[in-house]
């Protein structure tokens, strides 16, 4: 279910880009947008692990130099068969963790000083599953994808902004142009795909928790992971860093009320109760 609402979100967003294409009534600023937006992600998709870890100070450790960690890592990766993934330490008392790399054969996985410090070892394996269930799901092809429509349509809407500046708008109308349509892919179409963009990764959140249990078996040590984490008043600061919120276990940019539409994360509660959901239905 998870899946078809991931495919039928991203089909969405490739009809608003389509459409916001058409009402600029340019098929090669479409296509010249689309372009670059996809040169971006490319380069982001293939290098955005080494980015990442050094944006955190990520350093690498191995089973002499933290045996906790690596073994919990090592283990992990074996009931879900799947080869050992690089094992980093960022520097931090703020607990989280995060798995980043193009797939299984070139996949890292992160955690903080804080999370080791936070977490028993159940816990721990908890978190490394939902890590682990990410990489296996290729979270990270299907974010590259979501980001780069996002991208492309919000390229097109500066397109359209821009147009309307330096005249293109009075050209495009004289066209037979609808400025409707020009205002709807200027500000509401960037705003949905957006939208869009975070429900599709608050879906892979769900779908992380319940494979990462199912290969760990640590279904409650994962909810009581994510209380703990959500109740730590120690946080990682990503104010300056929002475009890698989502790839994080608890979001701490995540807010309530309209705040919510656009965090990468569901809300902690809702998913620790599907996680107590699916140990009672497996009862």
């Amino acid at each position: 279910m998870n899946s078809l609402k991931v495919t039928l979100l991203l089909l969405l967003m490739t009809l608003i880009f389509i459409g916001v294409g058409y009402a600029l009534g340019g098929r090669h600023g479409m296509i010249i947008a689309f372009f670059f937006a996809a040169v971006m992600n490319f380069f982001s998709y293939w290098y955005s692990d080494k980015i990442v870890l050094k944006m955190y100070r990520a350093r690498e450790v191995d089973e002499a130099t933290h045996r906790r960690l690596y073994r919990i890592i090592s283990n992990a990766s074996q009931k879900a068969m799947i080869p050992m993934p690089r094992v980093y330490i960022i520097p931090t008392k703020a607990p989280n963790a995060f798995a980043t790399g193009r797939n299984e054969n070139h996949a890292a996985v992160a955690a903080t000083e804080g999370l080791l410090e936070l977490l028993n070892d159940n816990e721990l394996e908890g978190v490394i599953g939902h890590e682990l269930a990410h990489i296996i799901n290729k979270d990270m092809l299907i974010g590259t994808i979501s980001a780069t429509l996002a991208g492309a349509i919000g390229l097109l809407a500066s397109m359209a902004r821009w147009a309307m500046i330096f005249g293109g708008y009075s050209r495009s109308s004289e066209r037979g142009g609808n400025p409707v349509a020009l205002l709807v892919a200027m500000i509401v179409a960037p705003l949905a795909a957006l939208l869009i963009q975070m429900a599709i990764s608050r879906t892979r959140e769900y779908r992380a928790d319940a494979e990462g249990g199912r290969i760990t078996g640590q279904y409650l040590p994962l909810a009581s992971a994510l209380k703990k984490l959500h109740q730590t008043p120690i946080r990682l600061n990503l104010d300056k860093r929002p475009e890698t919120a989502h790839l994080f276990i608890a979001n701490p940019l995540s807010g309530k009320g309209i705040a919510s539409l656009f965090s990468t994360h569901p809300p902690v509660e809702e998913r620790i109760k599907r996680l107590q959901k699916l140990v009672m239905g497996g009862l």
